[in-house]
């Protein structure tokens, strides 16, 4: 299935839920519980714990994240919150505040 996808412009507040991949470009307020990939691209925030199968995270984060795979903090992308997930990567530009629980 494609992707769905929050663009600029957009602000949701409350929980999403999907059980397919999900790109946020615009603004997500609330909890995020997605059964596949969820990638925060340069201009996404998002104030809300995550939960996904992985995480990639260019932009803003806020909140707790849980993943099943992996998180990855891209250069440019900041996490203020706790991360956890069986691997993390954090790329050389990036922003991160927070505890990581690598326990699988």
């Amino acid at each position: 299935m494609a992707a769905t996808i929050i663009g600029q412009g957009i602000t949701i507040e409350g929980e999403v839920t999907s059980e397919d991949e999900v790109v946020v470009g615009g603004v997500v307020r609330g909890k995020l519980s997605i059964e596949g990939q969820l990638t925060i691209e340069s201009e996404g925030v998002v104030e809300a714990d995550i939960g996904a199968q992985s995480v990639s995270i260019g932009g803003s984060v806020t909140g707790n994240v849980t993943a099943s795979e992996r998180v990855d903090l891209l250069a440019g992308g900041r996490l203020v919150g706790d991360v956890k997930a069986a691997r993390l990567t954090i790329a050389d530009g990036a922003s991160f505040k927070g505890n990581v629980d690598m326990d699988t």
